[in-house]
């Protein structure tokens, strides 16, 4: 194997364990966390299961976007410690600046109605909360300054939480 080749192995190998490495925040919010805590871990068939897959699946659809578009636009991962170096303003991020909460709150939700726990329903309340202060406190203030009046104009015209359908890429 060649100097060049021996690089570029390298470098594919650093980018792919930077990437499995950020999923360690989902991979506890959404799995770790509610092994703990839920009352029963065989979910019994029932009604309320069915609106709990369509939940879980489309989070999971959502955060799988989201994963994409920090790794190919951001040129980042979803975790604090490895950000996006580009702001994204485009796709899924034109209706709503946190779909990746988004995505992880929708399958904690349905993860409640599969499984009935209200202890994983708290707990996805507490999750939302908890990143409700972070967002606004730590990563909006922290935005605003790496990127400046590009942030600060589209969180004038983008929601942090509930989607905003009347954007141009919808027109």
């Amino acid at each position: 194997m060649g100097c060049s080749q021996l690089i570029k192995s390298k470098s594919k190998m650093g980018v792919l364990f930077r990437h499995i490495k950020s999923l360690i925040l989902p991979l506890t919010v959404l799995v770790i966390i509610p092994w703990f805590i839920v009352e029963n871990s065989e979910p019994d068939v029932h009604l309320i299961m069915v609106p709990g897959i369509v939940l879980l699946l489309s989070g999971l659809i959502v955060m799988g976007i989201t994963i994409r578009m920090f790794a190919e636009i951001g040129q980042g991962t979803l975790a604090p410690w490895d950000p996006t170096e580009n702001l994204i303003t485009t796709g899924i991020y034109s209706f709503v600046r946190n779909p990746m909460i988004m995505g992880v709150l929708a399958v904690l939700i349905g993860e409640a109605l599969i499984f009935k726990s209200w202890r994983i329903a708290a707990w996805a309340a507490l999750f939302f909360l908890i990143n409700t202060l972070y967002f606004k406190f730590s990563e909006e203030p922290a935005l605003e300054k790496r990127f400046g009046e590009e942030y600060i104009e589209y969180k004038k015209n983008v929601p942090r939480w509930l989607p905003k359908f009347t954007n141009k890429e919808m027109q």
